[in-house]
């Protein structure tokens, strides 16, 4: 299967708050996105975690 799950920390409070999934194939390393942090109150980096 091509696709994995993968789960999405905050840069600058380190929690877990999403999961999404990934293509392997098509990006190899690690994924960023620029997600709303509930905990922080602010949109910030959210960057793949294991």
């Amino acid at each position: 299967m091509p696709r994995e799950i993968v789960t999405l920390a905050c840069s600058n409070c380190k929690r877990r708050n999403y999961t999404t999934t990934k293509n392997k194939k098509q990006h190899s390393g690690k994924v960023e996105f620029k997600k709303y942090c509930r905990f922080c109150r602010v949109h910030t980096i959210h960057r793949e975690t294991k």
